[in-house]
């Protein structure tokens, strides 16, 4: 397998960039021309003793702003542990970096919105999470790269990545127009990677989890839900979990996504905005197309829907029941778990209902498996695609409860789990592995809905607690915050970093200079200005009674009647993204 280089040095001149791989017996240097723009493959004996040199760890890739290219590159990384020999990293900080020498050709409108987008990127790049490996395809489970062909084995890392986990696959367009170059590319996975050297009986395995985020259809809680017309689903993450002892291999893979339809939920200063199924838009033919996808990659596939069968996410579970009956599959099984109603009271045990209820099909779709002879003795068949509103927190909960029974087969089949024994009876191991599991829940949570995963106290140690459910209340008023009064911005940067919004190259005005209204800067001073007015007139008595009934009655009924219209126009209070055109969903 062609590998990316592993080691680099920057060297800076006012004309051009070169990239130096540092690798042992490497020569290649990628030259870009900061004038032209101009990708080249050249030689060490090219870069000018006068070029300022700093090491870098690797390229991310290009992206165009108002004032030009920029070159995206990682500047730390961090060892995460080792899969199979490879070592996996975590890119930790970066530097973006202009090609041109000064801003000074940019109006003072355009300076500012050049600022407004380079905070976008580095708003992207400061969310944990990105991972990657220069030798080693972190892309694709272990079951599809034992499957491949000695074609696919010959690909670099570029070419044979899977498109849905490389974030970083915009950035890199400059470079994966020109095959020489490939060797310079990193693709870089968004989610979660943990790996732990455990052991249990005095054996030592390798205990790995991995979370891959889905680029397509990609953003935050509240601005994409449901599907694309591609058939992506919003919020869809790959996990895979990996055993490796004594050179056997063993790993089981689920998916989570949002309902795959068409509906929405946009905020609108309410703690939960009421979601809305499209009435115009054909839901069949975007189900279709996702379900078919997940079918050719995954095979069968059991959904498991954790919403509430009451309430505003009633109509959610009855339309996803009904096109799943709809497409007449046999390779599509759906089960619906009121996940709240059944664990409500704090009587989480109930959870080992929905377990029982998949134990049969956990085993028809098995999990896959290689020997230490090198023997694949064991294929998974399908998987389970969990999903509740957010795809966060009722999802990784289950998620972990099923890896949990895979695991303790696995463990029993290689040598390291004795006849009898339990994977709860371990304590040392039940503790890495509940930990990591919540890890996973907080960074894809992270990700995707501003704050911590709610009910990792569940994860963590098995039981709910109080202090979980304080956590919970303290995170849901974090989130409420940032999906009202920050998610248009994250879901801005979000657009730009993936490419769904492209900075024109014209000088034309950009969507950014779109100011609000007036009433809606207005509105909010009123409201603030009437409540302060209505508690100085309540701390400050007047020489009445009835007059100070009659002040305190003005600004309270002022500071409600304000904030009645800003909560009934609530849409447009909030702030939403201007990049990419708002779905028109009804």
């Amino acid at each position: 397998m062609a590998t990316a280089y592993e080691r680099y040095n920057l060297h800076t001149t006012p004309e051009k960039f070169y990239i130096e791989a540092c690798d042992e017996g490497a020569d290649a240097v990628l030259a870009i021309d900061r004038v032209s723009n101009e990708m080249t493959l050249t030689g060490k004996k090219d870069v000018p003793p006068s070029a300022v040199t700093k090491p870098i760890c690797g390229v991310m890739g290009t992206i165009r702003l108002v004032a030009g290219m920029y070159l995206v590159v990682i500047t730390r990384k961090r060892n995460v542990g080792s899969l199979l020999g490879h070592a996996v990293w975590k890119a930790v900080d970066f530097d973006v970096i202009s090609y041109k020498k000064t801003v000074l050709h940019l109006s003072e409108i355009q300076s500012q919105e050049n600022k407004t987008f380079l905070s976008m990127l580095n708003n992207v790049l400061s969310t944990d999470g990105f991972y990657f490996c220069t030798d080693f395809d972190l892309t694709h489970t272990l079951q599809r790269l034992a499957n491949t062909s000695p074609d696919f084995q010959e690909m670099s890392l570029l070419e044979r990545a899977d498109q849905r986990f490389v974030w970083n696959g915009n950035l890199l367009r400059e470079l994966a127009g020109q095959p020489e170059l490939h060797r310079f590319a990193l693709p870089v996975v968004h989610g979660f990677i943990v790996m732990k050297p455990c052991r249990i009986n005095g054996k030592i395995f390798e205990w790995i989890l991995i979370s891959r985020r889905s680029c397509f259809r990609a953003g935050v809680r509240y601005y994409v839900r449901g599907i694309d017309s591609e058939g992506h689903a919003a919020n869809f993450v790959e996990t895979e979990q990996i055993v490796l002892y004594e050179g056997a291999k063993a790993s089981f893979v689920q998916t989570r996504g949002s309902m795959p339809f068409y509906w929405s939920q946009r905020p609108n200063l309410k703690y939960k905005p009421k979601p809305i199924i499209s009435k115009t838009m054909s839901h069949m033919d975007g189900f279709q197309r996702h379900f078919d996808s997940q079918l050719l990659i995954y095979g069968k596939q059991t959904i498991l829907n954790l919403v509430n069968q009451k309430g505003s996410e009633k109509p959610l579970e009855q339309a996803f029941a009904k096109m799943v009956s709809g497409m007449n599959n046999g390779m599509l099984n759906y089960i619906a778990f009121d996940f709240h109603k059944e664990c409500s009271h704090m009587r989480w045990e109930r959870l080992q209902i929905l377990v029982d209820a998949v134990t049969e099909t956990q085993d028809e779709y098995g999990y896959f498996m290689v020997t230490s002879e090198g023997k694949t003795v064991s294929q998974q068949k399908g998987v389970f695609r969990s999903n509740c509103m957010d795809c966060l927190d009722r999802t990784n909960v289950i998620q972990s409860l099923l890896a949990r029974r895979s695991l303790q087969t696995q463990l029993q089949r290689i040598g390291v789990l004795n006849v009898g024994q339990r994977i709860e009876e371990q304590a040392e191991f039940e503790k890495i592995y509940k930990n990591a599991w919540a890890d996973n829940a907080n960074a894809c949570a992270v990700q995707y809905a501003g704050t911590g995963a709610l009910k990792t106290d569940f994860t963590r140690t098995g039981k709910r607690t109080r202090w979980g459910l304080l956590m919970d209340g303290w995170n849901s008023m974090i989130r409420y915050y940032k999906n009202n009064f920050s998610d248009g911005f994250r879901q801005d940067s979000i657009d730009l970093f993936l490419g769904n919004f492209a900075v024109d190259e014209t000088e034309g005005p950009t969507p950014l200079r779109v100011q609000k209204d007036w009433k809606f800067l207005t509105l909010p001073i009123i409201m603030l200005v009437a409540f302060s007015m209505c508690i100085v007139c309540l701390l400050m008595a007047g020489d009445t009674l009835t007059e100070t009934l009659a002040y305190v009655m003005f600004w309270g009924a002022a500071s409600a009647i304000t904030a009645t219209i800003i909560l009934f126009n609530g849409q447009d209070f909030v702030d939403a993204p201007k990049l990419v055109h708002k779905e028109k969903l009804d």
